[in-house]
């Protein structure tokens, strides 16, 4: 009678499974709606004026407030002061407003009205900014462009502020339990946004064969109130577990100007804060020009408009077929009758490969790259479960950076020398992009769970906000650096689909190149003083 009255919705699996899945949906909204204008990037330049440089300024300027006016360190403190539900639902909020923003910059009413009159004429010159080369605007940007960043830099806001706060959410209900299942479910379920958003973005920006780019930007708005409906729910539900527990919100200790200096003279944080930085910079950004990179390496022929691969039901069927391959493939992780294992797994690369085809049969660059995050929602598991139990995490990181290096240089100079061949061209491509998927999965994995092992535990929480930040630097700094090398090697070049992307490949390989030495630094480090980073995380005793 006793345990029945203790019970709590936390211990009943089907409901902190639920409290995960709406924390894991308003991020996986988020996710699509960060890169809702990557796969058009050619309909912005042909629609709106948006040349590589505003493009990527644009982009960059999602992390800028979280970077240059500290907002990421008050994300921490409103987190810490408020609690999980506030913070959720604050967050979704605030994304909301600014997915709003940006929608109405890409309008057709922002054009000829009194916003863009004013954008034209304001903010070509920021004091301090300008004169530190940061600014998120520049003379000659287009007003839409400048009135999107404004809107992308309040949604980055929130983003940021959504992420550490699931993390939270996650520790909150599973500690104790399959937390590290629960995050990697969530990171899986999450980064099949990045494929949803590849599919649907032109999707819905060429509906009914007119093409309006605001149409894209509404999707997501349209995703972002169902994000803010998701937190909703979870603030009932993690209210109602408080007063089942009696327990006040959980906190970490806050974020103190104190702990900066012992941060910053300790060599393991700067290992993994300089392999923060230069991984996610080399993954992120490029997402952002992925599509056209593919558009313009590839020989893509648009099927005839009345087949079947050029009508807008293809893609409907394409999306039910990714989503097939991610359970099927996850879901197979965790069955214990080997004959069910073995037979999800049939069923998610039958699938994977009938994508495949029907990716080639529409010669469409976005459903190509839409691939990126499959292969690494059916290996999370797997890795989770080997780190856990086998170890290696620096060894892992050396792998995922050597896989880094060498897709980029792929796409650099593999790729376009297969241009001529249609078939040839889009195998590579494929692969190529399973590849760094997986590579993308590989390194975070292992990356994460050694930032304990590394720094000391008393500063943690300040640590993690300092790796945060120092990440968002990178994040600001190479979709910016990406457009502005584009049209530097590019500078006779109009047409959005005929860009030499060498260059901008060839600078992501370079921090590839500065991850693997610093990989290879990490596990030397380890060596000499012990700190178990290859050890599992699982104690056998």
């Amino acid at each position: 009678m006793t345990q029945a009255i203790q019970k709590t919705l936390r211990d009943s699996a089907g409901m902190r499974w639920t409290a995960l899945l709406l924390l894991a949906l308003a991020m996986f909204c988020s996710y699509i709606f960060m890169d809702i204008l990557s796969p058009i990037k050619d309909l912005m330049q042909e629609t709106r004026g948006w040349d590589s440089t505003a493009f990527g300024t644009m982009q960059g300027s999602e992390v800028f407030l979280n970077v240059f006016v500290f907002f990421l360190i008050f994300a921490g403190i409103i987190l810490d002061k408020m609690g999980v539900r506030f913070t959720a639902v604050l967050s979704a909020a605030v994304m909301l407003v600014g997915a709003c923003v940006k929608w109405y910059a890409v309008s057709d009413s922002f054009i000829g009205s009194g916003l863009e009159t004013w954008f034209n004429t304001h903010l070509n010159y920021i004091p301090i900014f300008d004169e530190l080369g940061v600014s998120p605007f520049y003379e000659g940007m287009p007003a839409s462009a400048k009135f999107a960043a404004c809107g992308f830099m309040i949604f980055g806001c929130g983003c940021e502020m959504a992420g550490i706060t699931v993390s939270r959410g996650i520790v909150k209900w599973f500690k104790g339990r399959e937390m590290a299942l629960a995050m990697g479910s969530e990171m899986a379920l999450a980064r099949l946004g990045v494929a949803t958003c590849m599919i649907f973005s032109p999707f819905f920006a060429r509906l009914g064969g007119e093409v309006s780019v605001s149409r894209s930007v509404a999707f997501g708005v349209v995703l972002m109130c169902i994000a803010l409906i998701m937190t909703i729910v979870y603030f009932f539900m993690d209210q109602k577990l408080d007063a089942q527990t009696g327990e006040a919100e959980e906190k970490d200790d806050p974020f103190k100007v104190s702990d900066i200096g012992k941060i910053l003279s300790d060599s393991g944080f700067w290992i993994v804060a300089l392999l923060c930085v230069l991984y996610y910079s080399a993954i992120f950004p490029f997402q952002k020009y992925a599509v056209n990179m593919l558009q313009c390496n590839l020989t893509l022929t648009a099927p005839a408009a009345d087949s079947f691969w050029a009508s807008s039901s293809v893609t409907i069927v394409q999306y039910v077929i990714m989503l097939i391959v991610a359970a099927a493939g996850f879901a197979s992780n965790f069955q214990k009758r080997k004959n069910m294992q073995y037979g999800l797994l049939a069923v998610s690369i039958v699938a994977l490969i009938t994508y495949c085809y029907m990716g080639y049969m529409r010669q469409s660059a976005e459903s190509i790259f839409a691939v990126f995050p499959l292969l690494a929602v059916l290996i999370t598991p797997i890795l989770g479960s080997y780190l856990d139990h086998h170890g290696k995490a620096a060894s892992m990181l050396v792998l995922g950076s050597v896989l880094l290096i060498a897709c980029h240089l792929t796409f650099a100079f593999v790729l376009p020398a297969f241009k001529d061949s249609p078939v040839g061209g889009i195998i590579i491509a494929y692969a190529t992009i399973l590849v760094l998927g997986a590579s993308f999965s590989l390194v975070p994995a292992s990356l994460w769970p050694s930032v304990p092992k590394l720094v000391d535990a008393k500063v943690i929480g300040s640590a993690y906000a300092l790796i945060f930040w120092i990440q968002n630097i990178g994040l600001w700094l190479f979709p910016l650096l990406i457009g502005k090398v584009l049209d530097a090697t590019n500078p006779d070049v109009t047409d959005p689909t005929q860009f030499d992307y060498t260059a901008p490949l060839v600078m992501l390989a370079c921090l590839g190149v500065a991850a693997l030495i610093l990989g290879f630094v990490l596990k030397a480090v380890d060596k000499k003083k012990g700190i178990g980073l290859e050890l599992p995380n699982i104690s056998k005793e």
